[in-house]
């Protein structure tokens, strides 16, 4: 069943909330950054950048609009432009049914991580098991620091991401792709506090244990009323989100 959000201002003020998120996190900073959600048959609404640009941590539902999979204005503004990888949203919602949403941003610890090629590992619990999570499925490496501008670019990412919701890109940024906006959205967040682990760690020389099997077994999974749920609306809350 192909993921699709219904457009209007309550969808694009939830994008707006989402770029904040990201930017209250660290996640982005400036412009560079941007989150999108899918409305239709080939279809998206994305954050673009506008005549009067603010910044990602100041963005608002009237930064968000309609653009088609090929990059063509549906109900663009006059004096917005499209991001220039808008491939790295559409090209996963193509290829993908159930991604309704797409993050793409340029977090620190990321870029760090994948210069370093430090990869995570499982070494945490209940300090946060969601990013846990990430960590026993794999965290992908997509080994380019170029621009997603195009097409070709895009499937050459989906390539190195696989099936997996989450993917680095050494030297550019992380890529998380879901079904809701607020599963996206957290989703780069957790990725960001591995991986910020992963740095501090090398940083310390440090090599902790991998958690055991009976460890694993001990914790559970949060499941989605938690991940695209409460944590979705602290985030939001502590970005000044409704």
């Amino acid at each position: 069943m192909t993921a699709v959000h219904a457009d209007g201002p309550e969808l694009r003020a939830k994008v707006a909330t989402a770029c904040r998120v990201l930017a209250a996190r660290g996640l982005v900073d400036g412009v560079l950054g941007h989150v999108s959600a899918r409305v239709g048959e080939g279809e998206l609404v994305v954050r673009c950048r506008g005549p009067r640009e603010r910044g990602l941590a100041r963005s608002g539902s009237g930064d968000v609009w309609r653009l088609d999979f090929e990059g063509r204005p549906v109900d663009l503004a006059e004096g917005y432009a499209a991001p220039n990888e808008l491939p790295i949203h559409a090209e996963p919602m193509r290829a993908r049914p159930q991604v309704g949403a797409v993050v793409h941003a340029h977090p620190r610890a990321a870029l760090l991580a994948g210069l370093a090629g430090l990869a995570p590992r499982p070494v945490f619990g209940a300090y946060d098991i969601p990013a846990l999570r990430l960590a026993l499925e794999g965290v992908p490496v997509f080994d380019s620091p170029a621009l997603i501008d195009s097409r070709e670019a895009a499937l050459e990412l989906l390539g190195a991401m696989g099936e997996r919701p989450v993917c680095l890109l050494r030297g550019h940024g992380i890529l998380a792709a879901a079904t809701s906006i607020e599963e996206a959205t957290v989703l780069a967040v957790n990725l960001e506090t591995l991986l910020a682990v992963t740095v501090d760690l090398a940083r310390l020389g440090a090599a902790p244990r991998e958690l055991s099997e009976a460890e694993l077994a001990a914790l559970p999974d949060l499941g989605a009323a938690f991940n695209a749920g409460l944590a979705w609306r602290a985030l939001a809350a502590e970005a000044g989100g409704a």
